[in-house]
């Protein structure tokens, strides 16, 4: 097999070569959605998504704990991280203000996983009540998108210590990390992309490189 190049471009848009080579699939009985409370910076959001959270805030509002609402009420549902970022503000250094816990079933054993972090915003949006489910970061993750020059946007796989067992599981499951965050992929750069990204998949395949 041929070595595939480091970086892949589909469209204006420049992936990691590990996106299409590296199998990935959450699995939030283990980590208990940690990557929403790890860390130290709130999920990176765009002024639009901003706008569109702000108008989420009353139908979430209960699902919050009073320290997240003490620190909605004092800085916002947003703010300028360290790097100059905008990012979803944050409790105590650590969870999105946005988090809450609860049960949910596992999708594959449909056993119930307690005590899981999970977003309010997209409790919301699932429920009806809203017409945003969360910011496009935290449906990529681990993908992150950065924009680079010439209009070009690049895409990254974030290795994070939290997510070893999504790659277990993702090798268990035979399933890549561009099958894994197709949704979120066609959410934000199309159906045309996405199949655009698959047609180049097909042809790395035909030229020997995956």
């Amino acid at each position: 097999m041929n070595t595939i190049p480091p970086i892949i471009q589909v469209g204006d848009v420049l992936l990691s070569s590990e996106i299409l080579t590296e199998k990935f699939c959450c699995d939030l009985s283990v980590c208990k959605g940690e990557c929403c409370v790890e860390g130290d910076a709130g999920a990176p959001v765009t002024m639009d998504e901003i706008a569109a959270i702000e108008e989420c805030v009353d139908d979430v509002w209960d699902d919050l704990s009073a320290s997240a609402q003490a620190v909605i009420d004092k800085q916002g549902v947003a703010y300028t991280d360290q790097e100059g970022d905008l990012v979803t503000s944050i409790v105590g250094g650590k969870d999105c203000v946005f988090t809450y816990y609860g049960d949910i079933e596992d999708w594959n054993t449909h056993l119930p996983i307690k005590n899981c972090c999970l977003c309010a915003l997209e409790k919301a949006y699932r429920a009806g009540r809203t017409h945003f489910c969360k910011p496009i970061s935290c449906a990529l993750y681990p993908i992150r998108e950065k924009q680079l020059g010439g209009g070009l946007t690049g895409l990254n796989y974030n290795r994070w210590s939290v997510c070893k067992m999504a790659i277990a599981k993702g090798i268990q499951e035979n399933l890549y990390l561009y099958q894994f965050l197709r949704d979120p992929l066609i959410r934000r750069f199309g159906e045309a992309w996405y199949q655009e990204l698959l047609d180049t998949v097909s042809e790395l395949k035909e030229q020997g490189y995956l």
